[in-house]
C-alpha cells in the first residue's frame, strides 16, 4: 500500500514535487511509519524502482511458465500475452510511463546516485536475460543484451501507447519481439556457418 501510493504520488508530482508527507498520508500512514520502513525518500523511491522492474519481470517469466493458459489461442505464443500485457501496463497502469520518465530523469540529474540505480535496474534485466536464455540455443549475442533491448523496447511502447494508443496496436509487441527473436536467429545461424 506505500509504494502503490508512493507510486502515485511521484507520478503525479515527480520526485522533487512528491513530499514525504503526502505519500504518507495517501498511504494511510504516519510520518514516522514511513520512515521506519524507508530511511529516505530516496530510498522508497528506488525500492519503487525495483519492486516495478521486478514485477514486470516476473510477469513475463509467468507467462512463459504458464505458456497454455497465457497464450492467446489463435497464435498459441507466449508473444500474443506478452503484448496483451503491455497493453494492461500502457491502457491502466497509467502512473507506468510517468514513474519510468522520473526515474531516468532522476538518475540523470542525480549522477551520483545513477550506479545506485544501474545496480537496482541489473537485477530485473539479469532474470530477463536468464528467461531469455532458455529461448535460444547456442546465442551468439549475450543474453544481457537481448535483455536490455527487449526493456527499452517495452518500455519506449508503453509510452508511446500512452501518447499515442492508435499508432502501437495491441499485437505490437509480440510482433516486435518476434522480429527481434527471428533476427537474432538468423544471426546465430550465420555464426555456425
Amino acid at each position: 500500500m506505500l509504494l502503490d501510493a508512493a507510486a502515485q504520488t511521484f507520478a503525479h508530482k515527480g520526485f522533487h514535487g512528491a513530499s514525504v508527507e503526502e505519500i504518507a498520508e495517501a498511504a494511510g500512514f504516519s510520518i514516522g511509519a514511513l520512515y521506519s520502513n524507508f530511511s529516505s525518500k530516496e530510498q522508497l523511491f528506488l525500492e519503487l524502482l525495483s519492486q516495478r522492474a521486478h514485477d514486470r519481470v516476473t510477469a513475463a517469466a509467468e507467462i512463459f511458465a504458464d505458456a497454455d493458459a497465457n497464450t492467446d489461442p489463435t497464435t498459441g505464443e507466449p508473444l500474443a500475452a506478452l503484448s496483451r500485457m503491455l497493453v494492461d501496463v500502457a491502457d491502466k497502469d497509467t502512473d507506468f510511463a510517468p514513474l519510468q520518465a522520473e526515474f531516468w530523469l532522476y538518475a540523470v540529474r542525480n549522477p551520483d546516485v545513477m550506479e545506485t540505480l544501474a545496480k537496482r535496474m541489473r537485477e530485473p534485466r539479469d532474470a530477463l536475460a536468464r528467461l531469455v536464455d532458455t529461448t535460444r540455443d547456442q546465442p551468439v549475442v549475450p543474453s544481457e543484451t537481448v535483455a536490455t533491448v527487449v526493456l527499452a523496447l517495452f518500455q519506449g511502447l508503453v509510452r508511446q501507447r500512452r501518447i499515442d494508443p492508435a499508432s502501437v496496436p495491441a499485437e505490437l509487441f509480440g510482433e516486435s519481439l518476434r522480429w527481434l527473436f527471428t533476427g537474432l536467429e538468423a544471426n546465430e545461424q550465420e555464426a555456425r556457418k
